[in-house]
């Protein structure tokens, strides 16, 4: 059951992205593009997610597992560290650079072409060696 829960809402978050546009890369980088042909609509997505986001929040506040019995994960500590800041420039360059971030480039592997492909490859490959150098990272 769990899959197939998580199967649903994937397919609805991939389709929202393609309904929404968020899988073409140039769209991405005008919203980025402030001083140029700057594109408004990323931020009426992202507008759009966070009020769902807002009520699931609020709705299970207090609540200790999910509607399929797994326990909710602990929040994480509230404050910025090296870790979270550098991550979050990467994060950020990488999605400037390439107008992908990790879903939008999942949900246009279907028809995006090998320069997706590549860019879904190099992900893999960064988050299979983020555990290796994060374990070998001296505490901040």
């Amino acid at each position: 059951m769990r899959m197939l829960v998580a199967l649903l809402t994937g397919s609805i978050f991939g389709l929202g992205l393609v309904i929404s546009g968020m899988t073409d890369t140039a769209k991405v980088q005008g919203f980025l593009d402030f001083f140029g042909s700057w594109d408004p609509t990323l931020a009426f997505v992202m507008g759009g997610a966070i009020l769902p986001m807002l009520i699931a929040w609020r709705w299970t506040t207090g609540a200790t597992n999910s509607l399929l019995g797994s326990p909710f994960p602990a929040p994480p500590e509230p404050g910025l560290d090296r870790q979270l800041i550098t991550g979050a420039v990467l994060f950020g360059v990488g999605w400037g650079l390439v107008g992908f971030c990790p879903g939008p480039a999942l949900a246009s592997l279907g028809y995006g072409g090998w320069p997706v492909a590549v860019f879904c490859a190099a992900m893999a490959a960064g988050m299979m060696i983020a555990r290796p150098i994060k374990s070998r990272m001296v505490p901040a």
